[in-house]
């Protein structure tokens, strides 16, 4: 799709966006756009950490003495 795209077309693009935004309101479009992703990969870090952490939580809470033990039948086979 993109790969009929000239660089002239992009430049073009690029110079109408600049008229109809300036170059201020872009500088802090892209520095939000920034503030954003930084806080979505912090985000996405601490929640690897912090899901980590519940699992190995859980499996030490996990308490399995009180389930009742299945003992071999005796039945005779034969």
């Amino acid at each position: 799709m993109l790969s009929n795209v000239s660089i002239w077309q992009l430049l073009i693009v690029l110079v109408i966006v600049i008229a109809i935004f300036g170059t201020k309101r872009l500088k802090t479009l892209g520095s939000d756009l920034g503030g954003a992703v930084k806080g979505f990969r912090s985000a996405m870090d601490d929640s690897d950490k912090g899901s980590t952490e519940q699992i190995g939580e859980q499996s030490e809470d996990a308490s399995f003495d009180n389930t009742p033990a299945e003992e071999p039948s005796k039945e005779n086979h034969g």
